[in-house]
């Protein structure tokens, strides 16, 4: 029979992210994608505008994670120089993929981190969501891992839907030995990213460009 465990090692890692980055509160993920995604929709009931504007260079997923939010991107070439991190404007939404450092916590943000194979924090898979927010903590746990509170699911009782994007017990415990070694200090991680409006099925969406002038298509056009 599944035992609950109060205190698992998907939270002890948690705990030691969020200590290492100053974060007062940290929620692992499958997937920086999926950080994403499940902060958008967090953010779906106060955020009004439909727009999230974000760099025409960035890792392609970022997009995608926006659109099936619900949201429609708006890709700025004047953001492209961004290093470590940057936001989905306007929310407090960060793409943190490439930045792993101590006390990197911006206050009020929801910072989404990535421990895939080519990151600092290199354990094949998975993500964060920093945060200094309660209720988005307790809302994310429940989202994360089908709407179930942490206890055997056929003893709960589940009152949301969720989505299957929780960090396994293997892979936080993998990051939690890393994390021994890790170093208080590392430079953001540099890559080079293809502009996403050359692919065709970000193609019809608004482009704006260094000037402001949006230079392709309109949202939804």
């Amino acid at each position: 029979m599944e035992k609950y465990n109060p205190y698992s090692v998907v939270e002890i890692f948690e705990d030691e992210v969020a200590r290492y980055s100053g974060a007062p509160f940290a929620v692992a993920v499958d997937s920086c994608s999926n950080a994403l995604f499940l902060c958008l929709m967090w953010h779906r009931k106060e955020q009004h505008k439909k727009q999230i504007t974000i760099p025409s260079k960035t890792y392609l997923s970022v997009p995608m994670s926006i659109i099936h939010a619900g949201f429609e991107p708006v890709f700025d070439e004047s953001m492209n120089n961004w290093s470590g991190i940057y936001q989905l404007k306007p929310t407090p939404i960060y793409d943190a993929a490439k930045r792993l450092t101590s006390d990197m916590y911006i206050g009020g943000s929801f910072m989404c981190l990535s421990f895939h194979t080519k990151k600092s924090l290199s354990i094949g898979k998975g993500g964060m969501i920093l945060c200094d927010d309660i209720n988005a903590v307790n809302w994310l746990k429940k989202a994360r891992y089908e709407g179930r509170c942490g206890i055997p699911y056929h003893e709960d009782d589940i009152k949301m839907l969720g989505w299957n994007m929780y960090m396994t017990p293997q892979q936080a415990a993998h990051g939690l030995v890393l994390m021994q070694h890790y170093p208080e200090h590392v430079p953001d991680f540099v890559e080079k990213y293809r502009d996403l409006t050359e692919f065709t099925v970000f193609k019809h969406y608004k482009k704006i460009g260094n000037n402001g002038n949006t230079k392709i298509g309109n949202i939804g056009g």
